[in-house]
């Protein structure tokens, strides 16, 4: 083709319009990398940038060390409110669900007279209110700003679960816990689809994978928080030490809710936030596009139903459903606690030790992953460690060691969420409303199934083997299955990816040619445009500079393929 030398950009066409002097209302086709530098050059670094020693060294860390001024204090504005509020909104969701584990091995059994299948009950319970909710929300997401009704929901089941402190007996948690489902039902998918709608790829790993670690940190604080309550509030203003578990989660959680009106962000077609200006909000919007990430459109029973006409929910239910019913960390506790040997406070700490691991494994995978380009290996290898410590808890007659061992190693492959949403932000990136629907549909399956499996499996008269329930056996061959998921997910992508005609851009996204445009400059000084008409099948575009809102890579060469198109 001839196009070695030239400076080629992808973008999207224009779904929706503000202001007529706003970049979100002008035809990208006529979008120019000397516009873009003049009308941002207050977040483009223009002049050649190179990190110092301190900065780079810092960046193999966190990549925002070592970009050029002006970039860094942008992401840095964006890491200071949307992911530090989406850790702080998922830590305090895990910390407000997995308190009923850490209270019923903590005097709540005795003081309520649990000792039959209650405890798998309040879990059925808020199963089967997240159930309820997850759908209807992102219906309720898509029409109120997530800025209003996420903070909401949250303030909600913080008041609830300071409410289980006063119940007498099963049948009120029953009630409360499937509120508490209800309401934070919104949170997960609601938040990793606003994470997806304002970071790069080669961004987005690391921040889903930090804020998906929220699990982690709220599991083990939960652990240390419980022994700490156990040891020094039990019996304080006539309440046992799990009452206080539920006030202090509540009282932890109703902040952190008020700071949400604050914090998120919306999308960047159309945020209302104080914490950026009217300039920055249009960039944000601008860098977004350029990668091919388009906004939010109204969603409709219409486009749900069309949505599984495709492979693509299906590709992504699969393997995650299955990641969800196969979670057996839960049951670490009760195994400790069977044994007799533990004391009630290292019953509660010992299993935060896996915690500390999914964190460390999770910044690993995504930081590499992010470098590479690549999420699948990733999403393979977290499936792997979970799929050998079921094995292993399935053999269950081997030492203690390696039994311990086994109960740590899916906390291994605990990075398959974070991965899995990255993956799915930017293999859906042209559907906004899918990246939010799939992983509520997902959490919506996988909690009707978490009903009543457990029950069947892991009924808590059998612990902690459940030999005659043959729990372990059946999630490792559900493990099997969630493998091969993953694998049909990657080659139903690739295949549509061909199917339609689809070129790969600098960020290794497949972009619809059809709706694409290519902005760059010829040898000779003169703007150009390369559509669908212009590629000739098969051809390499070599790139000597990409993305005007990226100087740091000004530099380097990238290829680009464009794919056959099957007629």
């Amino acid at each position: 083709m001839g196009v070695a030398g030239k400076i080629w950009t992808y973008v999207q066409p224009l779904n929706q319009s503000t202001s007529p002097d706003d970049y979100r209302a002008i035809d990208k086709s006529l979008w120019t990398t000397e516009a873009i530098d003049e009308k941002f050059h207050d977040f483009i670094d223009v002049e050649d940038y190179t990190p110092n020693t301190l900065q780079r060294t810092l960046g193999q860390a966190w990549d925002t060390f070592r970009l050029p001024p002006k970039q860094r204090r942008y992401m840095q504005k964006l890491d200071a409110n949307i992911l530090l509020y989406a850790l702080l909104s998922f830590f305090i969701k895990t910390l407000d669900n997995s308190n009923i584990s850490n209270a019923f091995i903590s005097g709540m059994r005795e003081d309520l007279n649990l000792y039959g299948n209650e405890r798998n009950l309040f879990t059925t319970f808020f199963n089967c209110g997240y159930i309820v909710g997850s759908v209807p929300s992102q219906f309720i997401l898509n029409r109120v700003r997530p800025s209003i009704w996420i903070p909401t929901c949250e303030f909600i089941w913080s008041g609830l679960v300071m409410a289980i402190a006063g119940c007498k007996g099963p049948n009120g948690i029953y009630g409360i816990r499937f509120m508490i489902g209800f309401f934070e039902s919104v949170a997960y998918p609601g938040l990793a689809m606003v994470l997806g709608s304002w970071y790069r790829p080669t961004e987005l790993a690391k921040r889903m994978q930090t804020y998906d670690a929220a699990w982690a940190m709220a599991s083990m604080f939960s652990g240390y928080i419980q022994a700490g309550v156990y040891t020094s509030m039990n019996g304080l203003a006539g309440f046992a030490g799990w009452q206080w578990l539920f006030i202090i989660d509540g009282i932890i959680g109703i902040p952190i809710s008020l700071l949400g009106y604050y914090s998120i962000p919306d999308f960047p077609i159309n945020s209302h936030v104080k914490w950026m200006n009217d300039l920055e909000k249009e960039y944000s919007y601008v860098r977004m596009e350029l990668v091919g990430r388009k906004a939010p459109k109204k969603l409709t029973l219409k486009r749900i139903f069309d949505m599984f006409k495709t492979w693509r929910p299906y590709g992504f239910l699969w393997p995650w459903c299955l990641f969800n019913i196969c979670d057996t960390t839960s049951y670490f506790n009760i195994w400790l606690d069977w044994l007799g040997t533990y004391s009630t406070q290292q019953v509660n700490l010992i299993p935060t030790g896996g915690y500390a691991i999914s964190l460390f494994s999770g910044y690993i995978s995504a930081n590499i992953s992010d470098r590479i380009g690549l999420r699948w290996p990733f999403i393979i290898n977290a499936c792997f460690w979970c799929f050998f410590g079921n094995l292993l808890l399935a053999i269950w007659h081997i030492p203690f060691g390696l039994k311990m061992f086994a109960f740590f190693c899916p906390d291994i492959g605990y990075s398959l969420w974070g991965m899995m949403l990255a993956w799915s932000a930017e293999i859906f990136q042209d559907d906004a409303e899918m990246r939010g629907m799939l992983p509520a549909i997902g959490s919506t399956i996988s909690n009707a199934v978490n009903a009543w499996l457990p029950n069947i499996i892991f009924p808590y008269p059998d612990a902690p083997q459940y030999a005659n329930s043959y729990g372990y056996q059946v999630t490792t061959g559900l493990i099997f299955l969630e493998f091969c998921g993953i694998l049909f997910m990657l080659f139903m992508s690739r295949r549509e990816a061909h199917k339609r005609g689809r070129v790969i851009n600098k960020y290794g996204l497949a972009v619809d040619v059809d709706d694409a445009a290519l902005i760059g400059t010829k040898d000779d000084g003169r703007e150009l445009s390369l559509t669908d008409k212009d590629a000739e099948v098969g051809a390499v575009v070599v790139l000597t500079a990409v993305d005007p809102v990226e100087k740091e890579h000004s530099t380097s060469v990238k290829e680009i393929d464009i794919i056959p198109k099957k007629e």
